[in-house]
């Protein structure tokens, strides 16, 4: 079994779609292992996003993100990483595949309403970026 890690972006939390977002992951057979509502400053956003600090999008993806609420949630599932990136499409909702998060849900290619994982190492760091050992001990 494999986890990663999903945020729902501020415009998924203003709009409301919580619910339905996870409800997509869950009838693919993932499991929400562990889930909190956030909100990071414009430090924790820029350190959170740190790879895409030499790109023209980062102070904007960086004010974004910190703008408002975020859900942020550890999914586990066989094949986690890859199947929930199919799930949430291509990060231009315009290009994204008919049914995925991003085409139901995102407004435009920085306000794309969801991020996922897209390494086994990058979901490592960024799930411990917000979440502790004890928050992702599975209750079962």
């Amino acid at each position: 079994m494999e986890r990663t890690l999903v945020m729902i972006k501020p415009d998924g939390v203003k709009r409301n779609i919580i619910g339905e977002i996870i409800s997509i992951f869950e009838k693919n057979n993932l499991k929400v292992i562990t889930i909190k509502k956030s909100r990071l400053s414009k430090d924790a956003a820029k350190a959170f996003y740190i790879v895409h600090k030499d790109k023209p999008f980062y102070e904007s993806l960086t004010d974004y993100i910190s703008s408002g609420p975020i859900i942020v949630m550890v999914l586990e599932g066989e094949n986690a990483i890859e199947k929930v990136r199919k799930i949430i499409g291509a990060t231009d909702p315009q290009q994204a595949e008919e049914g995925s998060i991003r085409k139901l849900f995102g407004i435009n290619k920085e306000m794309n309403t969801i991020h996922g994982s897209d390494s086994l190492e990058s979901a490592k760091k960024e799930i411990s970026f917000f979440f502790s050992e004890y928050e992702l001990i599975s209750a079962e």
